[in-house]
C-alpha cells in the first residue's frame, strides 16, 4: 500500500464549496461505484441499514436549497465563535468559513447532485448508546463516500443544516418517518488540484492517555 497516496487523500479531502463545478454533470456510474465502496464501511451488528437519496431533479434540489437557506439564516444569527478564546486558530478561520458557507447557501440549488445519507430507525429520544450505534453505522460510510468521490476528482461538503427542517425534507423526498436523515452532501466535480492539509489544533493538545487530561510521558 502506498502510504503517501493514502495520507494525502486523508489529509486533503476538504469540504468543497466555492470550487464545485456547477455546470458539469456527475455521471451516475461514478456515484454508483463510490456508493458501492462506501457501503464497505463498518456497520453496527452488520445491520447495513443505510440508504442514499440521490437528488438530481432540479425542482427537488431547489426545494432542499430553500430549506438549507432558511436554516443557514438561523445559523448566521448564532455567535459561532463567541465561546472560543481570542486569538484561537478557529476564531481566526471563522470569517473564511462563513464566507465559504454563505457561497454554498447561495448556490446550493445549482450543484448538480445532492446526496442525502439516511439510516433506518429513529434515536433522538433513545439513550446515548443507541444514538452512538445508529450514527456510527452510517457516518463512516458517508466519509468513505466523500473519500471515494475525491479520488475521482469529485468534491463534496458535509452539511447538516437542512436537518433543522428534516420533516419538510422528508416530505419532499418521500423519506419514511422511521428513517433518519444524517446529512446533505452537495456533490460536483471540483476545479483545481491544489488541496492542502488544513490548519488544525495540535493533536497532542487533544489526546488523553489513560485518563482525561493526561499527556503521554516522553521517553527518556
Amino acid at each position: 500500500m502506498d502510504l503517501t497516496t493514502v495520507d494525502r487523500l486523508l489529509t486533503t479531502t476538504r469540504s468543497v464549496r466555492k470550487r464545485l463545478d456547477l455546470r458539469r454533470p456527475v455521471e451516475p456510474a461514478v456515484l454508483e461505484r463510490c456508493l458501492e465502496i462506501a457501503m464497505q464501511a463498518p456497520t453496527g451488528t452488520n445491520m447495513q441499514g443505510w440508504h442514499w437519496v440521490i437528488v438530481t431533479d432540479a425542482a427537488k434540489r431547489r426545494g432542499l436549497a430553500d430549506l438549507y437557506r432558511r436554516a443557514f439564516a438561523t445559523y448566521r444569527e448564532m455567535n459561532t465563535a463567541g465561546s472560543l478564546p481570542e486569538g484561537d486558530l478557529r476564531t481566526r478561520q471563522m470569517p473564511r468559513v462563513i464566507d465559504s458557507a454563505t457561497y454554498l447557501a447561495d448556490h446550493l440549488h445549482e450543484v448538480p447532485v445532492h446526496v442525502v445519507p439516511c439510516i433506518e430507525g429513529r434515536v433522538e429520544h433513545g439513550p446515548v448508546v443507541m444514538q452512538a450505534s445508529v450514527y456510527g453505522s452510517i457516518l463512516p460510510a458517508v466519509w468513505s463516500l466523500m473519500l471515494a468521490l475525491r479520488a475521482r476528482g469529485v468534491g463534496s461538503a458535509w452539511t447538516t443544516l437542512h436537518l433543522m427542517h428534516e420533516a419538510e425534507a422528508a416530505k419532499l423526498l418521500g423519506v419514511p418517518e422511521t428513517v433518519t436523515q444524517v446529512a446533505l452532501l452537495p456533490v460536483a466535480y471540483f476545479t483545481g488540484t491544489d488541496f492542502k492539509p488544513a490548519k488544525r489544533l495540535p493533536a497532542a493538545d487533544r489526546v488523553h492517555w489513560d485518563a482525561w487530561g493526561r499527556r503521554r510521558a516522553h521517553a527518556r
